[in-house]
């Protein structure tokens, strides 16, 4: 699936289940040995481009890769971009919602736009992670300076 680039424009339903289907393929290759809970992600980058990614366990379990993880990596390894549609499903294929530390490196990546196809429908980023934290955060408390922290 490859789209025009430059323009976020809505998605069709058959756009949307393409997608899904991309997020299915992918999440054939996780690797979950530990929770037998394989998941995999899809996205559209502002240029057109699909990038996937799948979850990748390990057994120290803190350092378990998400699928959204892999996902970003081929963002950047690809080219970079932002994310414009973002979907992520269980082993069932069914559509899941991100963890929250995946909602906030998607909200980093795509920004408070990037439509999430959520089980409850089609969401903007800004709907998923409400009030969330980002670069623009960091600006402006770079230009305060220290006055008035304590």
């Amino acid at each position: 699936m490859r789209h025009s680039g430059g323009v976020k424009s809505p998605l069709d339903q058959q756009d949307w289940d393409e997608l899904k289907a991309a997020a299915v393929e992918v999440m054939r290759r996780a690797y979950a040995p530990y929770s037998h809970y394989p998941v995999g992600a899809a996205a559209l980058v502002d240029d057109g481009r699909l990038v996937t990614g799948c979850n990748v366990e390990n057994a120290a379990y803190g350092v378990v890769l998400c699928a959204e993880c892999g996902l970003v990596s081929q963002l950047h390894a690809s080219g970079g971009g932002r994310l414009t549609h973002f979907v992520c499903v269980n082993g069932d294929g069914e559509v899941i919602m991100p963890c929250g530390r995946c909602r906030q490196l998607l909200f980093e990546h795509g920004g408070r736009d990037l439509l999430v196809w959520t089980v409850s429908g089609v969401k903007p980023m800004s709907e998923v992670l409400p009030d969330a934290f980002g670069p623009d955060d960091l600006t402006s408390l770079a230009g305060a300076g220290t006055e008035g922290a304590r």
